[in-house]
């Protein structure tokens, strides 16, 4: 599949009202569940989330259509998150991601002016050399997969719960 900008923007401006609906409005339990030590809930996933937004996408990007002979991105810490936004509810969590959110898709459209620019290169601290078009690409999917992650941690949580209808339950089987 080749890559469409506008495409890519369609789940991105999705993603804060799809977790808004999925996720503010459950209990506790819910949201604190996760897969075992060391994975996330559904609520340290949103925290991630806007990390990504402040330190992650856009700054990279911006840095890949810079004019700077220097195109290493700093690392992103996956994890720091996890120390940041413990006290925050999941409806304050949910607001600053969808605030940012709205930030870097404005910026986005205002950086990407033609074609050309999505073909420019960073050098990611452990992949090299990769393209601004990768890195978008990467950007939507990443909003999917914590989607789909979120989505397997509520149904593990009732996972021996529904019985005997677990063998038709394919989010239950990995």
């Amino acid at each position: 599949m080749t890559f469409n900008l506008s495409e890519a923007i369609e789940v991105l401006e999705r993603t804060p009202n799809v977790l808004e609906q999925y996720l503010v409005g459950l209990s506790g339990d819910w949201l604190e569940s996760n897969e075992g030590e060391g994975t996330w809930n559904p609520s340290q996933v949103i925290g991630h989330l806007i990390d990504g937004e402040k330190y992650n996408w856009i700054p990279r990007l911006e840095l890949m259509l810079s004019d700077t002979s220097d195109k290493r991105f700093p690392i992103f810490d996956r994890f720091s998150h996890l120390q940041q936004y413990n006290e925050w509810s999941i409806e304050e969590k949910i607001c600053e991601f969808s605030t940012l959110r709205y930030e870097s898709i404005e910026k986005l459209k205002k950086l990407i002016k033609d074609e050309s620019q999505l073909e420019l290169e960073g050098i990611h601290p452990e992949y090299g050399e990769v393209k601004a078009r990768e890195l978008i690409s990467t950007w939507a999917v990443h909003d999917l997969t914590h989607i789909s992650q979120i989505t397997r941690v509520l149904a593990r949580r009732y996972e021996e719960a529904v019985g005997p209808w677990k063998s038709y339950l394919g989010i239950l089987k990995k």
